[in-house]
C-alpha cells in the first residue's frame, strides 16, 4: 500500500461490493443455530454499564486493604497510576470496537489483527477472569450482610444473591440493561453522595464537630511502613500492594466492549462512552479514594477483611462521625452494589464464552440463543461457576473475596495486555493498508504510545503482584496460587494453541477490516436532535 491515507468505509467500498457476511463472520463459519445475538442495548444503557463497570465492590470494600497496607497517600498514588492505566487501555480499545462493534468484542477483534491462538488464549483468560469475578462479588455482597447479623450462615446470603443474579441475566438483554441502568444509578448517586458527605465530614460538619482535616496523613502518616520494613523500602512496597487491588477495582471498565455486539447504534453511542471514561475515574475512584484516606487512619482495626468484622471505609467513617442510620443505608447501597457487579460479571463471561465459541474456540452448543437472543446455555454454564461463593460458608468471607479479587485482578490484567498487544497491531494494519485513523467513529492522537503504556504496565505489575510470599516468614500457597497461576498458564496456553492448531499471525496486509462492516454502517443512524433542555442535558449526560 502507498502511503496515502484512505477513508475508512470508502476504503472497502472501493474493492467493490461488500461480501455476503455469512462468507466471513465467525458465527457463519461455525454454523451458528437459527437464532443469535440482538442488538437491543439503548444508550443510556451502555452508559449506564460504563459507569456500573468502573463502580463496585472493589472500591467501596476492597479499598479497606489498600487502605492499611498503603496508607492514605499509597492508596491514593496506587489508584492514580492505575487510573492512568486504564484510561489507556479504554482509549486503546474504543478506537478498535467503535469501528467493528461484533460480538465478542475485543476476543474476536484479536483473531483478526493478532493470531487464532492469541484470541483462543485471551478468550479463555477473559472468560476465566469474569467467571470468578461473579463469586467474588457474591462473597462481598455476604460481608456486608455480615454488618447487621452475623449469627446468619453465609449459605443463605449466598443463594439469595445467586437467584437474583441469575434470574436477571436469564430475562434477557433489555431486562439486563434495565436493571444495570437502575443499579448503577444508584452507585452513581451513593459515591457521589458520599464523597461529598466526606468531604463534609472532614470539615467538621458531622454530629461529633471533629474537624479531621489530613489529621491522618501525619498519624499514623501519609504511607505504611509494609510488613514493618523501614525507609523508603517499606513505603515503596506498601504502594506496591496496593496496584493488584486497585486492578480489581477497575476490571469491567472493558465491558463495553463485550457489549457492542448487543448495542444499538454502536458507532454513536461507544465514542461517547469512552470519551467520558476519565471523568469517570477522576470523580469516582481518585476522589473515593482521597476522601478515604482522609477520613479513616490506616491502623483501624476494621479495615482487616480477613478479621472477619471487616466493613466499607465509608461505613466506618460514617460510624466514627456519629452519624445515626445511615450506616445501615450505605451498607444497603453498597449491597446492591454487589448484586449489580456479580450481575454484570455474569453477562460479561456469557458474551466472553459466547464469543469464544463463535470463533471456534468453544463448543458451538455455547452459540445456542433463544428466540429473543438470550445465549441461555452461555448462561447456565457460567452460573454455574458462582457456586464456587459457597467457600465463604466454610471460609471466611473476608478471605474468599481477597482470593477471588487476587485472581480476577491478574486475569483482568492479562486481558488489558491482550487488548493492547491486539491494539497495536491494528494500528500496524491500518499503516500498511494505507486507511486513514482520522476517518474512524472514534481515535484519538494518544496512540500508539497509550497502547505500549497499557502493555508495559500491566506486564510488570502481574510479574510482581504476589512478591510479599517472598520476605523472610511471609510464605502464604494461596497468595502465590491466586496471584501467578494464570500469568504463568497465559504463555503456556498461547504456545500450546499455535503448535495444537498450526496458527501464525495475521500478516498486517492480510488482516480483515471488511468482515461485518456493511451490517454494522446500515446499524448507524444519526440521533434526532433534542427537543428541549432537559433532552439536551439527558444527551449529553448519556
Amino acid at each position: 500500500m502507498g502511503a496515502e491515507k484512505t477513508d475508512a468505509i470508502a476504503y472497502h467500498t472501493s474493492k467493490g461490493k461488500f461480501p455476503d457476511v455469512s462468507d466471513h463472520d465467525g458465527e457463519s463459519i461455525q454454523a451458528p443455530p437459527r437464532y443469535t445475538l440482538q442488538r437491543k442495548l439503548e444508550n443510556r444503557h451502555i452508559a449506564m454499564i460504563s459507569i456500573g463497570g468502573v463502580i463496585g465492590t472493589g472500591l467501596f470494600v476492597g479499598t479497606a486493604d489498600s487502605l492499611m497496607y498503603g496508607g492514605p497517600i499509597g492508596l491514593l498514588l496506587g489508584y492514580i497510576v492505575m487510573g492512568s492505566i486504564v484510561y489507556c487501555v479504554m482509549i486503546t480499545l474504543g478506537e478498535m470496537v467503535a469501528f467493528l462493534p461484533i460480538p465478542g468484542g475485543h476476543i474476536k477483534l484479536a483473531e483478526r489483527f493478532v493470531d487464532p491462538a492469541f484470541s483462543f488464549t485471551m478468550g479463555w483468560s477473559y472468560w476465566y477472569s469474569w467467571m470468578i469475578s461473579s463469586p467474588s462479588e457474591i462473597s462481598a455482597a455476604a460481608l456486608l450482610i455480615n454488618y447487621w447479623n452475623n449469627t446468619v450462615n453465609n449459605s443463605v446470603w449466598v443463594v439469595i444473591c445467586l437467584v437474583v443474579v441469575v434470574t436477571i441475566n436469564m430475562l434477557g438483554t433489555g431486562a439486563y440493561g434495565e436493571a444495570e441502568f437502575i443499579f448503577a444509578s444508584i452507585k452513581v448517586i451513593t459515591i457521589t453522595g458520599l464523597i461529598i458527605l466526606g468531604i463534609v465530614i472532614d470539615l467538621g460538619g458531622g454530629p461529633n464537630h471533629d474537624r479531621i482535616g489530613f489529621r491522618y496523613w501525619k498519624n499514623p502518616g501519609p504511607f505504611v511502613q509494609y510488613n514493618g520494613i523501614g525507609g523508603a523500602k517499606g513505603r515503596f512496597l506498601g504502594w506496591m500492594a496496593v496496584l493488584t487491588q486497585a486492578a480489581f477495582s477497575f476490571i469491567g471498565t472493558e465491558i463495553v466492549a463485550i457489549a457492542a455486539g448487543e448495542a444499538k447504534n454502536p458507532r454513536r453511542t461507544l465514542p461517547k462512552a469512552i470519551r467520558r471514561v476519565y471523568i469517570r475515574i477522576l470523580l469516582f475512584y481518585i476522589g473515593g479514594t482521597l476522601v478515604i484516606g482522609l477520613l479513616v487512619p490506616s491502623n483501624n482495626p476494621l479495615l482487616q477483611l480477613n478479621s472477619g468484622t471487616a466493613q466499607s471505609p465509608f461505613v466506618i467513617a460514617i460510624e466514627t462521625a456519629g452519624i445515626k442510620s445511615l450506616p445501615s443505608i450505605v451498607n444497603a447501597c453498597l449491597l446492591t452494589s454487589a448484586c449489580s457487579a456479580a450481575s454484570s460479571d455474569l453477562y460479561t463471561a456469557s458474551r466472553a464464552i459466547y464469543g469464544l465459541a463463535a470463533s471456534g474456540n468453544a463448543s458451538k452448543f455455547f452459540l445456542k440463543t433463544t428466540r429473543n437472543g438470550l445465549p441461555y446455555v452461555a448462561v447456565l454454564f457460567c452460573a454455574s461457576f458462582s457456586l464456587l461463593a459457597f467457600m465463604a460458608v466454610s471460609t471466611n468471607a473476608g478471605s474468599v473475596f481477597n482470593w477471588f479479587a487476587n485472581m480476577s485482578s491478574i486475569a483482568g490484567l492479562m486481558s488489558w495486555f491482550g487488548i493492547s498487544v491486539t491494539y497495536l497491531r491494528f494500528y500496524k494494519g491500518m499503516q500498511v493498508q494505507g486507511i486513514d485513523r482520522k476517518t474512524l467513529p472514534y481515535f484519538t492522537n494518544l496512540q500508539p504510545y497509550a497502547a505500549w503504556w497499557g502493555v508495559v504496565s500491566t506486564i510488570t505489575i502481574c510479574l510482581f503482584s504476589g512478591w510479599s510470599v517472598f520476605l523472610k516468614g511471609n510464605w502464604n500457597t494461596a497468595t502465590f496460587v491466586t496471584n501467578y497461576l494464570l500469568f504463568i498458564a497465559w504463555p503456556i496456553a498461547y504456545v500450546g494453541a499455535r503448535l495444537y492448531y498450526g496458527t501464525k499471525p495475521v500478516a498486517a496486509e492480510d488482516m480483515d477490516f471488511k468482515s461485518d462492516l456493511a451490517e454494522i454502517v446500515a446499524d448507524s443512524y444519526d440521533e434526532p436532535p433534542p427537543k428541549n433542555k432537559m433532552e439536551a442535558f439527558s444527551a449529553w449526560l448519556m
